[in-house]
């Protein structure tokens, strides 16, 4: 861990995707984490197709995702990313102490959770500790959601040994556009590929998740987390 720590403060400050419904609450998180050095925001994202698009694009550290995010909700974009940039560490907050939400969040390969009652050191302090790889739980939170938070962390963990490992970067991005409605097309242009390409890495998908075509592989990305 303290290796995987060093290259990654050697590459340079903490890449980080915010995705936040609301324009004053993006622009004033912005605002506050772009006063530490070793904090850049890449992208911001109102809503979790728009999320999934500059998780694909910029290829994040960390993504901060709001779990009330329109068009596709935090726990749906926190599967996608998860799925389609693995690297990627995700936390999520929530104004609310929906311990089900957040377990599922979790479920889905949420790094961590608080809830916006936290201040802003405690969400710079959470930032970097995920960052660093060390799972915490927000001191907001009661312990019986701590607990099953705990709990979904190891059957994320379990998880990891499903048909969905055996996806390369590559097929897990054009999944996660798959899993988003584009077309062989769409997904070849968003990802500078050539059609034949997307259609031969679909092939291999449906091969590994031992599934019959589209719809299979998009529910199999979708549910087996």
């Amino acid at each position: 861990m303290i290796r995987e720590h060093s290259k990654r403060e050697e590459a340079g400050p903490i890449r980080l995707l915010l995705v936040e419904r609301y324009r004053l609450m993006r622009q004033s998180l912005r605002a506050l984490l772009e006063r530490e050095r070793d904090i850049m925001v890449v992208g911001e994202a109102a809503d979790g197709r728009e999320a999934v698009n500059l998780a694909l694009a910029h290829k994040p550290d960390l993504a901060l995702i709001d779990l009330d995010t329109p068009s596709r909700d935090g726990v749906t974009a926190t599967k996608l990313i998860h799925g389609c940039v693995p690297d990627a560490r995700i936390l999520v907050v929530s104004a609310e102490d929906d311990d089900a939400r957040i377990v599922e969040a979790v479920q889905a390969g949420a790094f961590g959770y608080l809830l916006k009652d936290a201040d802003s050191n405690d969400l710079v302090r959470c930032l970097r500790a995920a960052f660093r790889g060390q799972h915490l739980l927000s001191p907001f939170m009661p312990d019986h959601f701590a607990r099953r938070a705990i709990e979904a962390v190891g059957q994320t963990v379990a998880a990891e040994e499903s048909p969905l490992s055996k996806l390369t970067e590559r097929e897990r991005e054009i999944l996660a556009c798959a899993a988003m409605g584009r077309t062989n097309k769409e997904i070849a242009d968003q990802l500078c590929v050539s059609l034949d390409t997307v259609k031969t890495h679909l092939h291999h998908i449906y091969r590994k998740l031992s599934v019959n075509g589209r719809v299979e592989a998009v529910l199999a990305f979708l549910q087996t987390k």
